[in-house]
């Protein structure tokens, strides 16, 4: 074999031209190219928030549509889980709304009938011609004849205090005899007028409104994800710290805004008795229809400002307190930065904290909010509450907080003084018991209404410890975003 004189005669032209395209790989083993390395791996999902209908079924979520079966059987196992959930609660829920709208006036222990006493008690004990020959008619304070009640225009006697048992209507539990929620579900299962089914008042209208919340808010979180904060980035995007608490806030207001009226039906079948004789709404339906009716419609019951105003306060103030404070303590409590992934423990611990927290926080609006639902507005006659109601109306956030602050006592439950009569006859060491304990009472509790508005606070921190420990034996797995509480 000769050796070519030159390279030339080797050289030969190149079969296939240049091309950016990359060729096909049509029954050849070789691999397809790999993509170039600096090629962005992050991307916003488009994926809606899981809601409580797709966390059953993750298979509705897949392409190809959804199975209309599956569907039917993934919305009614959500509604029976969601029923039976709320099923649970709903005593512990009754009475702390019931703790949370009972009006306890400061002077709830003047008892006029103790003056009477006082007065018959002087009387008997004077003997003498004067007390034999007194006119009983020129004589107003004769104990034979004694003073009688005052009545209104119409002849009926009116109610000169809330411990007056001669003119407390039969369907209001004593004023004052509950002192937490596990008291006040007690009363309401021994009182004559409620019983045991009347810790399951608006049971239906919870259920409904806790399912519309937990589908409809993740529903109206990924639309405003979708309108303000697209996946290609834009000048004009909000910043990820700032869409990330704005968006889940508004999210729950717009979602409160919409099942508010759900809301206030749900109190009112609570507040009201339980006995038919006494009942303003003999269901949803009807509360809904004699609302709108009576109220002011549809607008009245969006629109108002006691009803408007206490609803954003309470929808916005959760999720802001939620999401905001747990970083902000977890930056105080610890030196270094911690995550829900990396430090459970801790995080739970966190979380804990920032509940309660946000407990002192939201309760007293959410008292409020409960005081004024209870009220009537319009023409609609006064509604016949289970438990003692102010009987002037609320003008507002504002005036209800002050009125319940400066007004109401805090030392429940009520214990009665004895009267004259039964304090005959005692000797020096019961004396000086009721000296230290009128001294106890005239405490600054006895005289400020601060512990009305957190009724139901012990109740909602032992649900915050007891969602901590199964937070954390559970290994710390994420729940769903808001707050785990009765």
């Amino acid at each position: 074999m000769s050796n070519p004189s030159s390279l030339r005669d080797l050289y030969s032209s190149s079969s296939t031209p240049w091309s950016f395209v990359p060729p096909s790989n049509n029954g050849s083993s070789t691999p397809p190219p790999a993509p170039p390395v600096n090629q962005t791996s992050y991307t916003f999902s488009s994926r809606p928030a899981p809601n409580s209908i797709f966390e059953l079924s993750p298979g509705l979520t897949e392409p190809g549509g959804a199975d209309l079966p599956l569907l039917l059987k993934t919305v009614v196992a959500s509604a029976f889980l969601q029923y039976t959930t709320t099923a649970i609660a709903m005593p512990w829920e009754v009475g702390k709304c019931l703790l949370q709208v009972q009006w306890v006036p400061r002077n709830a222990l003047e008892d006029p009938e103790e003056e009477e006493e006082v007065v018959e008690e002087e009387l008997s004990d004077d003997s003498g011609e004067e007390s034999y020959f007194a006119d009983p008619v020129s004589s107003p304070t004769s104990s034979r004849y004694p003073a009688r009640h005052p009545a209104d225009e119409r002849g009926y006697v009116m109610r000169r205090s809330v411990l007056e048992e001669g003119t407390q209507p039969e369907y209001i539990i004593p004023v004052g005899s509950a002192d937490g929620v596990w008291g006040m579900m007690k009363r309401v299962v021994r009182f004559r007028g409620e019983g045991w089914l009347a810790l399951w008042k608006g049971l239906l209208t919870s259920c409904i409104t806790e399912f519309l919340s937990s589908t409809l808010q993740p529903l109206i979180h990924s639309a405003l994800q979708a309108a303000f904060a697209p996946a290609t980035p834009s000048p004009y995007q909000f910043p990820s710290r700032t869409a990330s608490l704005l968006l889940p806030v508004a999210s729950q207001v717009i979602s409160g805004f919409i099942l508010s009226p759900l809301d206030l039906v749900r109190t009112r079948l609570i507040v009201q008795s339980f006995s038919q004789r006494h009942q303003s709404y003999s269901g949803p339906i009807d509360a809904l229809q004699k609302i709108a009716r009576d109220e002011g419609g549809i607008r009245g019951m969006y629109l108002h400002p006691h009803l408007l105003i206490p609803t954003i306060l309470d929808s916005a103030l959760r999720p802001i307190i939620s999401i905001a404070l747990p970083p902000i303590l977890a930056a105080h409590l610890f030196s270094a930065p911690i995550s829900p992934d990396t430090h459970p423990l801790a995080w739970a611990v966190v979380e804990l904290a920032s509940s309660c927290i946000g407990l002192l926080a939201t309760l007293p609006f959410e008292t409020v909010r409960r005081r004024l639902q209870a009220q009537v507005r319009g023409r609609a006659p006064r509604l016949r509450a289970c438990v003692e109601m102010r009987p002037a109306p609320y003008n507002g956030v504002v005036d209800a907080l002050w009125h319940i602050l400066t007004e109401e006592r805090s030392d429940l439950p009520i214990q009665r003084r004895r009267s004259k009569k039964q304090e005959k006859g005692k000797g020096k060491g019961t004396e000086e018991e009721d000296e230290a304990s009128e001294e106890e009472g005239d405490s600054w509790w006895r005289n400020t209404g601060l512990g009305q508005l957190y009724r139901g606070l012990g109740m909602r921190l032992s649900a915050g410890v007891i969602m901590a420990v199964l937070t954390v034996l559970s290994g710390g797995e994420e729940g769903d975003a808001g707050w785990a509480e009765l």
